[in-house]
């Protein structure tokens, strides 16, 4: 009770106790939560506060101290962990709900932790039996609120826990709550269910049972309790995105409770109606792509194209439910916002059908003098124009820009806010060469350009969706750089940005300014060699802002995240232009003059946070570091120590993935000036791959950095070797052995970037040590494990991507090419060979070029030993 007083004094002091009693005392601190939870004669709030802390002592999001926790159960004599359990099950059927709830929760945690171990097998049974009570209703819905929670919780288990009666007799205790009249009992069925969904896949491959459940969710869907409806729509949407291939059944059943849903049902209700169709329609798209890549076995159902004529006269209808001020609230979501979404989705999913059905609706009301009905059609217009040929729509568009461009002058800030978004849609998907005609051109972007400036000293929320149409417009000209229609206008864009970026209410509205930087680098990267002069006079204007927010106050943890973000911002402007004036020998030199500057502002700074590395300034190090070429040794002092803190920034493995990158920007860039350097890089990258903390996504990237770090020093790689190459083989073990079970999509794509990886390593220090005296005799000691990871991936070739396939080619050559000699080991690989023909045959010339010559080097090396 202290834990909760309002005396900070108390309530303090009570924390620490607790926080001290977990450490010391464990199993008794356990033990006194759960009886505190379970004691009917304590107040509410405690018991429910008991219950949270005993639930986060069992669990947490960071794995580590997951693990930690995890073990200190386990560790707990058996006999209190059986009168904690005890205690659970007996709060279960508790009078207040919140208790029930809490004590279901807590149970969970406790079976996540010991089902997968068979310790607490009685668990399931117990919840089963009092699911089935006919004369306890709360211990019911208290059972049922535990069968799901249990199995949200063994979802994330990589092993499979629930065997096949377990789901059965889950799957029947859930059936039963969602046929009960009593509607709280309902609805814990209901909500079970959908926990339960992700382990029903051979239920619903029986017929028998796969209607039964259809069944009863649809009835569900249809119930006078909304909540219930909620959640049976809920299921519906997971059903839709995990079982779609057996819909064709019940999809017009489902049609017509979800349309009744969506026109006559509370908001909350017709939000889950009408995210079902959303997630047909992402399914669809994504299976009619798979189609249209050559997948010949997936399943298509069109079930969006069937019901597009009677859906899409229902989803505009819901365009016009908009609450008032929803463009202020950037997390507002209500029928109207719902409803656009799906129109857009099913404008993917179908193309050019949804155009005829939506025009109509557009020109009804796009002239409506009451503002709802204007921004209605504007929002439609602006749905159906990612999806459809932009061939078909560039005409359209063409027409409605004027109307556009008048409509940003409409009294209603929703009105406008939605046309920016209009408008920026067409940048996006009709402007440039994705029209068959110019919908932006040379004689109107003068117009439009006043238009969008003008909107840049609008509402904020307005402002930001223009910093968006300006982005997108500049990218559609990238093409076309050297004769854009925007350079005229581009110191004008430019200083309309940057003025939109220091706007007072960008304290309020931190988005616009991010997206006028974004807009701005856009702009630049986009440019043409006439803006050259202009991009190099922005350089000390961004210097000046970057060294601005060093004198910027810092007190707070939100003042730091606030300069950082701005720091953020202005470093990605510099890495900008950085690249930019990179292009060009004559715009090199005056880059150069400003790199001492520049990288000053970096290492400040990095000075600004001391336990991270600044992501953004470390990605315009590296592109300083490419441009200024092994002139960038001298920064090295300063830099190193950064770097390394970037490397070992496991927490932020962002950070670290970029570091990496970077490390890679320098190889390239100092070559053989890095080897004073390198030994301090490659002790913390080694420590990178050994660690278990390190997010495993970084990894790959970590490998192909050896390989930059050979072909920059040559021979001295030599003494890392035996270390790089003991790291590569466990990889290659790793990807061999993944590759022989992996189904998931997760881990075969991470599968092909570490063999990347693997590949781009080898093949690195490969040709970064063709000089050393001997290369051939230190390389065979690795030949056969390189050989067998080469196998591996041929032997799996239904896995990997044209990625995979381009950096094992090249590898396989560099190999061959590095063991003179060995002739007789690449004939005793005949899949070698098979590869290699695989190779000529492919679509990408680039593979086919490496192949030609990988056969010119094994035709060389089996020339050797005489075969032929």
């Amino acid at each position: 009770q202290e834990a909760q007083s309002a005396d900070a004094t108390l309530r303090d002091d009570a924390e620490r106790k607790l926080r001290h009693m977990q450490v010391t005392d464990a199993a008794g601190f356990l033990h006194s939560l759960s009886r505190e939870l379970a004691s009917a004669d304590k107040p509410v709030d405690t018991r429910r506060l008991a219950g949270l802390i005993l639930k986060n002592a069992l669990d947490a999001k960071d794995e580590k101290r997951k693990a930690e926790l995890v073990s200190q159960w386990l560790a707990i004599n058996n006999s209190v962990k059986e009168e904690i359990k005890a205690s659970l099950l007996a709060t279960l059927p508790a009078e207040i709900s919140e208790v029930r709830q809490t004590a279901a929760m807590v149970i969970a945690k406790v079976g996540a932790i010991e089902l997968p171990l068979k310790a607490w097998p009685q668990l399931l049974e117990s919840l089963v039996r009092a699911s089935e009570s006919t004369s306890h209703p709360l211990l019911v819905q208290a059972a049922l609120f535990a069968l799901g929670f249990i199995c949200e919780e063994l979802a994330e288990h990589e092993m499979e826990v629930l065997q096949k009666e377990d789901v059965d007799r889950i799957l029947t205790a859930v059936a039963q709550g969602i046929k009960c009249e009593n509607m709280d009992i309902k609805l814990a069925g209901t909500e079970a269910l959908y926990n339960a969904l992700e382990f029903a896949q051979s239920n619903f491959e029986r017929e028998g049972e796969r209607d039964y459940l259809m069944q009863i969710t649809c009835e569900a869907a249809e119930c006078s309790d909304e909540r219930v409806q909620v959640a049976a729509f809920s299921c519906l949407v997971s059903i839709a995105g995990a079982y779609y291939e057996i819909l064709p059944a019940y999809i017009s059943h489902i049609f017509e409770i979800s349309t009744r849903a969506i026109k006559n049902c509370d908001e909350n209700v017709a939000l889950q109606a009408i995210e079902f169709w959303s997630t047909i329609c992402e399914e669809e798209i994504e299976r009619k792509e798979m189609i249209e890549e050559g997948h010949g076995s997936v399943v298509h159902h069109r079930f969006v194209n069937q019901a597009l004529p009677h859906l899409t006269p229902i989803l505009l209808a819901t365009l016009l439910k908009q609450e008032e001020d929803q463009d202020l609230d950037e997390c507002a979501w209500n029928l109207s916002m719902a409803g656009g979404t799906c129109l857009g989705y099913a404008a993917v999913a179908v193309g050019d059908e949804i155009v005829p059905l939506v025009m109509p609706f557009i020109q009804e009301n796009i002239n409506q003098t009451n503002w709802r009905n204007r921004e209605a059609a504007t929002f439609a217009f602006g749905s159906i124009l990612e999806g459809p040929n932009p061939q078909n729509l560039a005409p359209m568009c063409d027409q409605a820009m004027q109307f556009l461009l008048q409509a940003m002058k409409d009294p209603s800030n929703q009105v406008k806010d939605t046309t920016a978004w209009t408008i920026g849609r067409i940048c996006e998907f009709c402007h440039g060469e994705k029209g068959g005609h110019q919908v932006i051109r040379a004689d109107n972007v003068q117009s439009i350009l006043a238009v969008l400036l003008e909107g840049l000293k609008g509402e904020p929320h307005v402002a930001e969706k223009i910093c968006g149409a300006i982005h997108y417009l500049a990218a559609g000209f990238e093409d076309m750089a050297e004769q854009s229609p925007l350079t005229p206008y581009f110191q004008s864009l430019l200083q309309g940005l940057l003025e939109a970026a220091d706007r007072a209410e960008v304290a309020q509205y931190t988005s616009l300014r991010s997206s006028a930087y974004e807009a701005l680098n856009e702009v630049v990267r986009c440019s043409s060699a006439e803006t050259s002069e202009t991009v190099t006079q922005m350089i000390p204007l961004v210097m000046q802002k970057l060294a601005e927010t060093f004198t910027m106050p810092a007190v707070t943890a939100f003042d730091r995240e606030k300069q950082g973000e701005l720091q953020g911002l202005l470093c990605g402007v510099l890495q900008v232009i950085i690249q930019k004036l990179n292009l060009k020998e004559d715009t090199k030199h005056t880059l150069h003059s400003f790199a001492d500057q520049m990288m000053e502002l970096f290492l400040h700074v990095f000075a600004c946070r001391s336990a991270t590395v600044h992501e953004e300034a470390m990605l315009a190090i590296g592109a300083l570091a490419y441009a200024v070429g092994d002139g960038f040794e001298k920064y090295m002092p300063g830099f190193l120590p950064y770097l390394l803190t970037g490397l070992k920034n496991f927490s932020e493995y962002q950070v670290c993935t970029v570091t990496v990158g970077v490390v890679g920007d320098l190889s390239r860039a100092l070559e053989n000036k890095l080897s004073p350097h390198c030994d301090s890089i490659m002790v913390q990258l080694l420590q990178d791959l050994q660690s278990d903390d390190l997010h495993r996504s970084v990894k790959p990237a970590i490998l192909s950095c050896f390989g930059d770090i050979a072909l920059a020093i040559g021979a001295e790689f030599t003494n890392y070797l035996p270390y790089a190459m003991q790291m590569l083989q466990s990889a290659s073990q790793l990807s061999i052995e993944t590759a022989s079970w992996a189904e998931d999509e997760g881990l075969v794509d991470y599968n092909n970037l570490l063999r990347i990886g693997i590949c781009e390593a080898y093949s690195g220090i490969l040709v970064g040590l063709r000089d050393v005296p001997g290369r051939s005799e230190g390389f065979r000691q690795y030949a056969d494990t390189i050989l067998s990871f080469i196998d591996s991936i041929n032997n799996h070739r239904g896995q990997v991507n044209q990625e995979v396939i381009r950096a094992t080619i090249a590898l396989l050559g560099d190999l061959a090419d590095a063991l003179e000699g060995m002739g007789a080991l690449f004939r005793s690989k005949p899949s070698l060979q098979e590869l290699v023909v695989y190779c000529m045959s492919a679509e990408d010339t680039q593979i086919q070029q490496t192949a030609a010559w990988v056969t010119e080097v094994l035709q060389k090396r089996l020339q050797e030993v005489g075969a032929t």
